[in-house]
């Protein structure tokens, strides 16, 4: 079963753009749960095997994922592996008719945000998907700023690059100085100019930001 889009709408805090994954292999239920989140105008797109899916995936996109445990061929487990893999960071809500404490702890450990037996309560449900859109969303905005912030540390000098990684050390710049053999004076001109391509307010304002970003090119 190919992809069945609901309406673009976005429901009030979401972001315009985002959507709900269903994937199940229980048509019914995929377009029961479509219905339920197009009630409050959430975006959903439905799939009832998860090939269909990976052709249509989109990384770029902020999401979540409603998925299915037991499938033919591909189980919901196996794709949350192969989502884990790729680096994907999207929220995944496991369903299950037959669910156990085990299966919630595998799937929990793994990285899914919630998992809910079958039947569920539409209430909680949608409550569990408003969540994990609000997770995606946050995801999405941090690793765009991490990008932001990676590509313009790319147009430092290596000499900036070197400055920058004793500065983040805590290291003062008559220090830095001494250790590289120029001036204080010019430590701070770099200084200035690293925080300036970055387009950082302060070097402490950068300082925190690549820390919080875990940018490991800075320590090559």
């Amino acid at each position: 079963m190919r992809a069945q889009h609901t309406s673009p709408r976005a429901a009030d805090g979401q972001l315009l753009g985002s959507v709900v994954y269903i994937v199940d292999d229980d048509q019914e239920l995929c377009r029961s749960l479509a219905w339920l989140l197009e009630s409050v105008k959430i975006r959903s797109l439905c799939f009832t095997d998860v090939t269909a899916f990976l052709e249509s995936y989109d990384p770029q996109q902020p999401a979540c994922m409603v998925l299915d445990v037991r499938m033919p061929q591909v189980g919901g487990f196996q794709l949350q592996e192969i989502l884990n893999r790729a680096g994907s960071a999207i929220p995944v809500i496991f369903v299950s008719a037959h669910g156990d404490i085990r299966m919630s702890v595998r799937a929990l450990q793994n990285g899914a945000v919630d998992f809910l037996e079958k039947p569920y309560d539409p209430q909680h449900m949608l409550d569990v998907v408003q969540q994990a859109l609000r997770t995606a969303q946050d995801r999405f905005a941090r690793a765009a700023r991490q990008q932001a912030l990676q590509t313009r540390l790319g147009s430092l000098s290596p000499r900036e690059r070197e400055i920058l990684r004793m500065v983040i050390d805590g290291v003062p710049s008559k220090t830095i100085a001494t250790r590289l053999g120029i001036s204080t004076k010019t430590v701070d001109v770099h200084r200035t100019r690293i925080r300036e391509k970055a387009g950082a307010e302060s070097m402490a304002t950068l300082v925190r930001d690549v820390l919080q970003a875990d940018l490991g090119p800075l320590s090559q």
